[in-house]
C-alpha cells in the first residue's frame, strides 16, 4: 500500500497491524528506505504525520509504504527490534 497523504497513514493504521486476508504482518517504508514497526510507527505517529504534511521526502519519518513482512530477519530501523515476518527468518 502505497502512503502519500496523512489520510492514507491513517487508514493504515485503522487497518491494524495485520493484513487481511491472511493475517500476515505488517510493517513500514520511510521516504530513506528505512524499515519500521507497526508499534514504532504507532508510538511516533506525530513525528510520521507532520513529515507526511510537510511532505519531508527525505526526513526519516517520512513512510511511503506499508508492506507485508514475508521473510526475514527484518527488524525495525528505529528500535531495532525484530519485525514479526509471515514465514520466519530465512536460513540463507
Amino acid at each position: 500500500m502505497n502512503i502519500k497523504t496523512v489520510s492514507d497513514f491513517r487508514r493504515a493504521m485503522r487497518a491494524g497491524p495485520y493484513a487481511w486476508p491472511g493475517g500476515y504482518p505488517v510493517f513500514f517504508i520511510t521516504a530513506d528506505g528505512a524499515a519500521l514497526s507497526f508499534k514504532a510507527a504507532r508510538d511516533n505517529w506525530r513525528e510520521v504525520i507532520s513529515a507526511i504534511a510537510c511532505d519531508d521526502k527525505g526526513g526519516g519519518w517520512r513512510i511511503v509504504a506499508a508492506d507485508v513482512a514475508w521473510e526475514g530477519p527484518l527488524f525495525c530501523d528505529h528500535t531495532g527490534a525484530p519485525i514479526e515476518t509471515a514465514y520466519g527468518d530465512s536460513e540463507d
